[in-house]
């Protein structure tokens, strides 16, 4: 909380190069990449970091193998390269996954078909992962026969890549990337106006939203990454959502499928959790939530589609996704009208300048490194120095802090302190999530092994991240914690954490306090009845 109310004071202390409002990917990456080398830089965002869009994907880091339907085979080989880019600067994040997908008999495209689709989508990510194989009936049988294939001729395997973490912990990191080079950046903080000065400046009017103080922040430019903007662009979108469920297989694959809407359907793997979705609904609002007639489509597709002990019912529900995907269309609406063709837009994102503001449509999570360095080079264009250009902002730290780190790990024997219900050793886990810093933890747990003990059984989640949480990542909500910062709230029932003493400790330490209406405010809103907005 500190570190949010020492950014607030900055906001109105001196004039900003860039004033970035959103703090989704395609924000968190252009402050990521701008503070890096060198220009001020301010973010805002009325909500939470990764609070909507951003929080809500499948975790994966495709290269858009369903842009091969519609022929553009510039956009697949850009998001390939920027898949393939994505695992080099992170492996412990960006993680290659086989996608084991189903033919079904009666598909409109035959399984050779299918196959040589795969062939083509491997040779236009310039042969990065491994190649795709034919699947017969026999192989799927004897290699998940967890897979219904009564009514299949088999089936093909590719790869692709998936976050193995968090979409919203992946862009928080650029948030902190951003922070740790001089960026000021807070949360809910809500702007409600701007004022072009003769200098040519932005004088922007803003609301500190839980308190309502008014801020007055100055800057050069103006960067709009949030929804609801149109210019020359605007914004179509598809209502998309997920149910995590219990773990249904132990296989490291997402198992695909064609739902009964004719797009890809997955299972995917989550810690001890497996995520099920997706749907695509147009809607006219950002503000969307899970309808019954969305649980009954997942369920009954992943009912026929499986081989399962007995059929996933509601109860077996963990939590739920919800969100929109942007979509970029020309503001006159051409590719946006309503009917099945606006489910074959892409998902590439627009960039448009004009009066010192710079705007950003679409986008998704593979294409972010590619959203900086775009962001970075119309910066400069429009007159801003960067001190250090050639500044790399991205990636992991170097193999020699790696080192260090696992050498460290090894000689406490910290896996051993590895918890039996956690999906991997704790080395792994916290050098994946925290990088250099993570050697802090070490000490942390070196001084107190009670510090190594999980907090909430399930949620893969330590005593001291949560210290480190408190000191270092603008927790400001107890939804920020659970749902954002961690993946707790998605892979551990409300119920359960309703009745967690852990989850009161965790409170404590992020809140002081304020930790019991922290609490009662969280449990609160999911009572709330869903909104209305966009269905």
């Amino acid at each position: 909380m500190k570190l949010r109310q020492t950014n607030l004071e900055k906001l109105g202390e001196e004039p900003f190069d860039v004033l970035i409002v959103g703090g989704g990917i395609n924000g968190a990456v252009s402050a990521a990449c701008l503070a890096a080398r060198g220009v001020r830089v301010a973010l805002v965002d009325r909500g939470d970091f990764a609070g909507m869009t951003s929080q809500e994907s499948s975790n994966l880091a495709w290269g858009g193998i369903k842009y091969l339907e519609t022929f553009e085979l510039g956009l697949v080989r850009k998001l390939c390269m920027a898949r393939n880019r994505l695992i080099q600067a992170y492996p412990s994040t960006v993680q290659r996954i086989g996608f084991y997908l189903t033919h079904d008999r009666s598909f409109r495209k035959s399984r050779l078909l299918l196959w040589l689709g795969t062939w083509l989508y491997w040779l236009i990510g310039g042969g990065f992962l491994r190649r795709p194989r034919l699947l017969s009936v026999s192989d799927m049988t004897a290699e998940e026969p967890i897979v219904n294939v009564s009514h299949a001729d088999g089936g093909v395997e590719y790869d692709d890549a998936y976050l193995h973490d968090n979409d919203a912990r992946f862009v928080w990191n650029f948030i902190r990337g951003a922070l740790n080079h001089g960026a000021v950046v807070a949360n809910y903080v809500e702007v409600t106006g701007a004022v072009r000065e003769p200098d040519g400046t932005w004088r922007v009017s803003a609301r500190e939203v839980l308190g309502g103080e008014p801020l007055t922040l100055h800057a050069r430019i103006l960067l709009n990454t949030a929804l609801g903007t149109t210019t020359q662009h605007r914004h179509v979108l598809s209502k998309g959502i997920h149910l995590i469920v219990p773990r249904l297989t132990t296989s490291r694959r997402v198992l695909s499928f064609f739902a009964d809407d004719g797009r890809l359907f997955f299972v995917i793997p989550m810690g001890p959790r497996t995520c099920i979705g997706t749907t695509d609904m147009r809607v006219d609002d950002a503000r969307v939530y899970v309808t019954p007639e969305d649980r009954r489509f997942v369920l009954d597709n992943i009912n026929s589609r499986l081989n399962l002990p007995k059929p996933l019912t509601e109860a077996d529900i963990i939590a739920e996704r919800c969100g929109v995907r942007p979509l970029a269309v020309s503001a006159d609406g051409g590719n946006g009208k309503k009917g099945r063709d606006w489910m074959q837009l892409s998902r590439k994102h627009a960039i448009e300048v004009r009066d010192g503001t710079i705007s950003i449509f679409g986008g998704k999570l593979t294409d972010c490194l590619n959203v900086g360095e775009e962001i970075y080079e119309e910066v400069t264009r429009l007159g801003v120095r960067a001190r250090f250009p050639e500044r790399k902002w991205y990636g992991e730290p170097p193999d020699e802090v790696k080192d260090e780190f696992f050498h460290q790990a090894t000689l406490m024997d910290l896996d051993a302190m590895t918890a039996e219900s956690s999906s991997e050793p704790l080395s792994t886990r916290l050098w994946r999530r925290y990088g250099a810093e993570a050697l802090r933890l070490l000490e942390s747990i070196r001084q107190d092994r009670r510090q190594a003990e999980l907090v909430i059984e399930n949620a893969e989640y330590l005593r001291c991240e949560i210290e480190e949480a408190a000191r270092r990542e603008m927790v400001t909500k107890l939804d920020d914690f659970l749902r954002r910062r961690s993946k707790i709230a998605l892979v551990v029932h409300a119920s359960v954490l309703r009745e967690a003493a852990g989850l009161r400790n965790a409170c404590a330490i992020l809140f002081g306090s304020e930790a019991e209406a922290k609490l009662e405010e969280y449990f609160a809103s999911l009572e709330e009845p869903p909104l209305l907005g966009g269905v």
